[in-house]
């Protein structure tokens, strides 16, 4: 028998938002990471904001922000007038943030006004550091071997954009600008100056900045990451300040470092010598010399850290294709490190829910 095309619903119901969050959803395991690192923070949050015995009005909760960021870059919502009027209607979201059936969902500009306060405070870092904590305490991370790479991040702004520094632009505000040098050091964006015009192997020239990471070779986890403006040398640098950061951490640990041919230079070689780091990167031999030793490029080990260092891009081509980080959305240097570092916590979470899943298969 057909049935009929009816609605009806109950003026009462008693269910629970967990009730409709299916037991088996990966954001279950998700949420419970992302909330056992947010308690770690509670310190840290109660310091943003004036005490309370002061009055004023409740501020939205930065784990409630946070969370809904989160959101933002796993499912790859475009824009926050968009998660909020999502998260209107979709009882996962709602579920997810910490919001329950009747609460109202903030106005977009609530995520313009708190972003400098998250990022004043490192609460991002913080919470990238305590996501990572968890990985640590699950014996999930190496302290002997990482790989370390950038790539390169388009920019909230155009060529048109790129302007004299001197405000002569001809009269034509910058569209009329082919056939005429161009630089870093005369032109500059008047959407977002922190950006550079850039190029890197045979792609064409866009105003950019750069995300950098640093990974552990045996889950391919994220271990540290960070973004700069666009140039020549931010690469090694980054990844210099990276690997001392773990040096610090293990001064006794024998570490290894895998790279590309980019990395292969006398200087960046040099350094990781004096770190007592081994320079696993990839010998560049075209028309120059390399300044990897053969005595290092021929051992096991090299050869291991050659097929390791290929994982780290899985973690630039996730935070590009479901992330936020293939051209952002914000502008100043500031945000964009903001924004990249949370791509790579929430790719963390993610890698961190599937190696869960792996060792509950294993035990069984």
């Amino acid at each position: 028998m057909r049935g009929s095309d009816t609605f009806t619903e109950s003026l009462f119901s008693i269910k629970k938002l967990d009730d409709f969050v299916p037991a088996t959803h990966p954001l279950r395991a998700i949420r419970a990471m992302v909330n056992d690192a947010l308690v770690e923070l509670e310190d840290l949050f109660a310091g943003m904001y004036e005490d309370a015995s002061k009055g004023g009005r409740p501020s939205i909760a930065p784990q409630k922000l946070l969370r809904a960021m989160l959101l933002q870059v796993l499912y790859s919502v475009r824009s926050e007038r968009l998660l909020m009027e999502q998260v209107q209607y979709n009882l996962l979201f709602r579920w997810f943030i910490g919001l329950s059936m009747e609460d109202s969902v903030w106005v977009p500009t609530v995520f313009s006004k708190n972003r400098q306060r998250l990022i004043e405070h490192d609460a991002v870092v913080a919470f990238f550091n305590q996501v990572l904590a968890q990985a640590q305490r699950r014996n999930w991370l190496s302290k002997e071997h990482f790989s370390v790479d950038g790539t390169l991040i388009q920019a909230w702004a155009s060529h048109k954009s790129f302007v004299p520094k001197d405000g002569d632009g001809g009269g034509s505000g910058g569209s009329d600008f082919r056939g005429h040098p161009r630089s870093n050091d005369t032109h500059e964006s008047k959407s977002d100056p922190d950006s550079r015009l850039y190029r890197k192997g045979k792609t064409a020239s866009e105003m950019r900045f750069m995300g950098h990471t640093l990974m552990e070779n045996r889950n391919g986890l994220i271990v540290n990451a960070m973004g700069t403006q666009a140039d020549g040398y931010a690469e090694r640098v980054a990844a210099k300040e990276m690997i001392n950061d773990v040096r610090q951490t293990n001064p006794e640990v024998a570490i290894t470092l895998g790279a590309d041919k980019g990395y292969d230079a006398a200087e960046f070689v040099g350094e990781l010598h004096r770190l007592k780091v081994a320079p696993h990167v990839a010998q560049n031999k075209s028309g120059r010399r390399s300044a990897v030793p053969d005595e290092i490029a021929q051992t096991a080990g090299y050869g291991a850290s050659m097929q390791c260092r290929k994982r780290i891009e899985q973690g630039f081509g996730w935070a590009k294709t479901i992330g936020q980080v293939r051209q952002v959305m914000v502008r100043g240097i500031k945000k964009v490190a903001q924004l990249f570092v949370l791509n790579m916590a929430a790719y963390n979470l993610v890698r961190m829910r599937s190696l869960g899943q792996v060792r509950l298969q294993g035990a069984r």
